[in-house]
């Protein structure tokens, strides 16, 4: 008698329980470490069955991307909706990256630290679609954080660009962060690092609120107007 086909819940279920661990196969093995024939093993399953899921061992490294930059965005997507003021909602956003980052620190390795393959390298494969969209998704992130940024700024206070660019440096701050206590390097430089989250969020997202202030954006272009002609 053939067996009952397993139900769309019954395969995402299998499917969860294959990332998971592949995923903890990735942070103890790496990625180049890393094969199916070992995560069949630890699931005790043959690879082939595996393969009835996934179709190798970079479609399920970028599904686990995707589904890392999923839980993160809902994260920020969640605090961005619950929070009417601007600043309190960036800073509330920061926070939840940071805890993200502390929380599930294999996958924020796999995502953000390790030297592991990027979109670029699957442009021309078959993996390019499966690898377009686990981009798409990470962009998700990057793009409600500058929309944050430049609400708490006032919205037309702050060009695009600008924008970007505070992303950026807010992002090499809380990575920076998240890895130095991830890696234990802050524990040589304080006894409890994790308890300075707040004020590392105060640091980094305080100075948006100068661009409120009225003609701030004047005063700095005159400034920088002036510094040139010297």
């Amino acid at each position: 008698m053939p067996r009952p086909k397993r139900s769309f819940a019954e395969i995402e279920i299998i499917k969860e329980k294959i990332l998971e661990e592949a995923l903890n196969l990735m942070n103890n093995h790496g990625f180049d470490g890393f094969s199916m024939r070992k995560l069949g093993t630890r699931l005790g399953v043959s690879a082939k069955t595996i393969y009835n899921y996934y179709q190798n061992k970079d479609e399920l490294y970028l599904s686990i991307l995707t589904r890392g930059f999923e839980q993160l965005y809902d994260r920020c997507q969640k605090v961005f909706s619950n929070h009417q003021n601007p600043m309190e909602r960036l800073k509330a956003m920061g926070g939840q990256y940071l805890s993200f980052g502390l929380e599930h620190a294999n996958i924020y390795n796999l995502m953000f630290t390790w030297h592991v393959p990027k979109f670029k390298d699957y442009v021309g494969t078959p993996m390019e679609p499966v690898a377009q969209f686990e981009l798409e998704t990470a962009l998700k992130v990057s793009k409600i954080f500058m929309q944050a940024i430049k609400e708490a700024a006032g919205n037309d206070a702050m060009s695009e660009d600008t924008a970007r660019f505070h992303m950026i440096c807010a992002w090499s701050q809380l990575h920076g962060f998240i890895a130095g206590i991830n890696n234990t390097l802050l524990d040589y430089m304080h006894g409890n690092p994790v308890t300075l989250k707040e004020r590392i969020l105060d640091q980094i997202f305080n100075q948006f609120q100068i661009y409120t202030i009225p003609n701030f954006t004047a005063s700095t272009s005159s400034n920088a107007a002036s510094h040139s002609e010297l």
